[in-house]
């Protein structure tokens, strides 16, 4: 393994960890030229189903993609890294076990935009405006006023409070 920093191969293993599924393993290195640390990440090549885009391309499904746009979405939010990894190997999982041989992108974004809308609601909405390509300030509106409504009917007391805007009256 290419150590990341001086890019020499000489390294040894300090730490291998299973993942709580048992489906990656976990390797603390360190590099035996420069002595610096890193992390890898080892996992079983899976055939995972081609991915239909929207235009009708198709592409090899990419984790790395998904982690990607998902990062993206939360950074600087409280989202955990290993949050991330988790949901996207159960993802992967899941795909895999469904057997078919295509997947629509439609469908793993809408499992995405599921799963951030559980964890962060702004990045759940900066995950929605790339994905569902946002034009203008109304549609992000839209989303909030989707949010918002969702909010009062799991917790009523919520219309009861002031907006700042009817303090100010």
């Amino acid at each position: 393994m290419k150590c990341p920093f001086c890019t020499k191969i000489n390294n040894k293993v300090i730490d291998s960890r299973l993942s709580k599924d048992g489906r990656v393993i976990r390797r603390r290195r360190e590099c035996l030229e420069c002595a610096r640390r890193f992390t890898t990440y080892e996992r079983l090549e899976e055939m995972l189903p081609m991915v239909v885009k929207k235009d009708g391309r198709r592409e090899a499904f990419d984790r790395e993609k998904i982690v990607s746009g998902i990062r993206k979405a939360c950074q600087k939010r409280p989202v955990e890294s290993y949050r991330i990894e988790e949901f996207v190997e159960g993802l992967e999982s899941y795909f895999q076990e469904l057997g078919k041989m295509e997947i629509e992108s439609s469908e793993i974004g809408e499992k995405v935009m599921n799963e951030l809308r559980q964890w962060d609601e702004v990045a759940y909405v900066r995950f929605a405006s790339v994905y569902r390509q946002f034009r203008d300030i109304s549609e992000f509106m839209a989303e909030l006023e989707d949010i918002l409504k969702s909010k009062r009917e799991q917790h009523p007391a919520i219309d009861s409070v002031p907006c700042r805007d009817e303090e100010k009256r």
